[in-house]
């Protein structure tokens, strides 16, 4: 059985995403600590909340250190919607902030309409195993910063007014900018495949 670890930074969707990555099948741990985290199979950065306080919060925590040097051996790394943008080399929510820096990019402003909210499809860039069936699905999104990334990091773009970036990827770190655990069955769908083509890469 796959054991996910779920990163605590001081915010974050937790309780939706574990109880999705449990339906699943998988089993869930919880921890902002190199003991807890060094004990799961992948580790999944959840959504909600500011960039600048959680990249703070992830600082205190010793994370920051942590999460660079896990992704750097390769270890499977999910982040969703807030923790997709974490990613990033910097990010520019109330003002400057340097990122994780694990998959190239700023986080910058939706410029028109300024706030995502709602479902929405994404389309797949290429033929990457993390879009198995789910090109052209609909998900949940809820967001007013997108990830601003090189063309070869970018999985699937999604629209709102312009294109933006709904899905990146470096080897076995990848971020989504939607919430798969609140995206019903095409969620649960594509948080399974995703975290399964993770580990097995």
């Amino acid at each position: 059985m796959i054991t996910v670890g779920i990163v605590d930074y001081g915010a974050g969707n937790h309780a939706s995403v574990t109880h999705a990555l449990r339906q699943l099948g998988y089993k869930v741990r919880f921890g902002c600590s190199a003991d807890v985290l060094d004990m799961v199979d992948v580790i999944v950065l959840p959504g909600v909340g500011a960039y600048p306080s959680a990249m703070e919060g992830m600082e205190s925590r010793g994370l920051v250190k942590y999460l660079r040097k896990q992704a750097a051996q390769n270890r499977p790394m999910l982040g969703i919607c807030l923790g997709m943008q974490l990613l990033a080399t910097e990010g520019y929510e109330l003002g400057h902030t340097p990122g994780l820096d694990i998959i190239p990019g700023k986080v910058t402003p939706l410029r028109s309409p300024r706030w995502h909210i709602g479902w929405n499809s994404i389309e797949h860039k290429g033929r990457d195993p993390l879009l198995v069936e789910s090109d052209r699905e609909i998900f949940y999104f809820n967001h007013s910063f997108i990830f601003d990334a090189p063309e070869d990091y970018v999985v699937a773009v999604s629209h709102h007014g312009l294109q933006f970036n709904s899905i990146v990827r470096r080897g076995k770190v990848a971020g989504v900018q939607f919430h798969p655990e609140k995206s019903q069955l095409a969620g649960n769908r594509m948080l399974k495949n995703i975290i399964e083509s993770l580990y097995y890469a």
